[in-house]
């Protein structure tokens, strides 16, 4: 296989713990998740190395060979070849992929192209972080629960890529360990702009507002909100329990799009034919001296 003329190469590592029982499902969400920051750039997927720590003396190897398919399958859906890997030992399992991609060196998008004027859209609802808590806590429906994460965590950012190449956008992240509010606040900071959320339009998985009510926030979506709230100004009388999914730390969350205005309703009915969500969730404002990079209302 030779390397396309005219294309840069992108590289990105991730791997994590299960966030669900069953070991084909956490293959396949941790596939996905890895796959993400190589859609975020408008990037494609081109080759992934799959990374494993098996506890071999205290699950079955079955397990592993299920892990390793679904894996497999979430990069032969996104077009990219599975390439070997390398596996250890370890007490715990973890699993995850290193993927190269290509991608066009004149179009693509990062943390630092985000310019006032631009709408905010979101492709996948918020609150894997409660809802992975609710699943190892065994709250009452949580096979529910744990179908609510294949679904969404397993879901490619494929469209998202796409369209960032299509229209030619230059801001964007995926949604993960550091909440939306968090990457959001990451985004204004490289782009040099304040963000205002409109927290009411950001999407939540069904159930991830109770659950979060009931105490289901992760330490890490705690120590996001504690982490990041200096940074952010929030309109007085939002609902604390809301304010704190903002910060909910994801697994394998949709693409934020920073789309300029007149390509807005063009993105929107391209994520939708995509099947995806497109929550127009918010809008990058000129940042002015002495404001907090993120704005919550």
């Amino acid at each position: 296989m030779s390397f396309p003329e005219g294309k840069a190469l992108v590289q990105t590592v991730d791997f994590f713990t299960p966030i669900v029982n069953d070991p084909y499902r956490f293959g396949r969400i941790a596939a996905a998740n890895s796959l993400s920051d190589v859609y975020a750039m408008g990037g494609e997927p081109w080759s992934a190395m799959n990374i494993i720590c098996f506890p071999i003396k205290k699950l079955p190897t079955e397990v592993l060979t299920e892990v390793l398919r679904g894996g497999k399958d979430a990069v032969e859906e996104a077009g990219a070849v599975p390439s070997g890997g390398h596996s250890v030992e370890d007490d715990e399992l973890k699993y995850g992929l290193a993927v190269s991609g290509i991608v066009d060196p004149d179009k693509f998008a990062s943390n630092r192209g985000v310019k006032p004027g631009d709408e905010l859209l979101l492709t996948k609802p918020i609150g894997t972080g409660v809802l992975a808590t609710a699943l190892k806590g065994e709250m009452s429906g949580f096979e529910e629960i744990e179908e609510a994460l294949f679904q969404i965590c397993s879901r490619l950012n494929r469209a998202g890529g796409e369209i960032i190449t299509a229209l030619g956008l230059t801001g964007a992240t995926d949604i993960t360990g550091f909440g939306l509010g968090g990457h959001l606040i990451e985004l204004a900071e490289a782009s040099g702009v304040s963000i205002e959320l409109h927290m009411t339009s950001v999407p939540l998985i069904p159930r991830a507002l109770e659950l979060a009510g009931m105490g289901m926030l992760p330490a890490g979506s705690i120590g996001n909100r504690n982490h990041y709230l200096p940074k952010t100004t929030i309109t007085q009388g939002l609902d604390p329990i809301n304010v704190d999914l903002m910060f909910d730390a994801q697994t394998s969350g949709g693409l934020l799009l920073a789309v300029p205005p007149h390509k807005l309703d063009e993105a929107r009915d391209m994520l939708r034919a995509a099947g995806d969500l497109a929550a127009h969730i918010g809008t990058a404002r000129t940042l002015e001296a002495s404001s907090t990079p993120l704005f919550i209302v």
